[in-house]
């Protein structure tokens, strides 16, 4: 897997103060996307141990909230491996730490069983990832207004409490600008 940036301090990308990682490789192809140049799964640098660890130190740090994963494309076939084995380090060295991840699949159509994008990390990934911004990116729903994502039928999925419940669990906008400050 290779990988496009890595923010050491983002706020755009979940709440609270982050570390978002950018993986390459996306086959959605979204009109007008914001990260273009992630497509390419040979775009940027090769992800590596060593770049493991400095993501995972790099969240260790007191003000940092958690873990973001964008892209790319971080539930493409090719970039689970990679993918899932930070999240479940994450899991272990930063415990009280959340995960935000953002995908151009969907959680109830894509992220199940049998689906094209199913491999044997899938289910790991979805199980250790906190909240899901879910959907394509579509320019004629674009909305600025709404908070962590850029389509209005992008949706912020609460992983955990939709994984228990059975059924996908939205965030409301209210709670999300409540969060936020207004």
């Amino acid at each position: 897997m290779n990988y496009g940036t890595i923010k050491p301090v983002d706020i755009a990308d979940g709440i609270g103060v982050r570390v978002s990682l950018f993986v390459s490789g996306c086959t959605h192809h979204c009109k007008n996307c914001f990260n273009e140049e992630t497509w390419d799964f040979n775009y940027g640098q090769k992800y590596t141990k060593e770049v493991q660890d400095k993501i995972i130190n790099m969240c260790k740090q007191s003000f940092i909230k958690g873990l973001s994963l964008l892209g790319g494309e971080p539930f493409e076939k090719a970039n689970q491996k990679d993918v899932c084995e930070l999240i479940l380090r994450f899991r272990k060295e930063c415990p009280n730490k959340d995960i935000w991840c953002y995908s151009g699949y969907t959680f109830d159509k894509d992220m199940v069983p049998g689906s094209k994008i199913w491999t044997e990390y899938t289910q790991k990934m979805i199980e250790n990832i906190d909240y899901l911004v879910d959907g394509e990116f579509v320019e004629e729903l674009k909305n600025l207004r709404l908070r962590f994502r850029g389509s209005a039928n992008q949706r912020i999925i609460d992983v955990k409490r939709s994984l228990k419940s059975g059924k996908v669990e939205i965030i409301p906008d209210e709670y999300i600008d409540e969060i936020c400050g207004g």
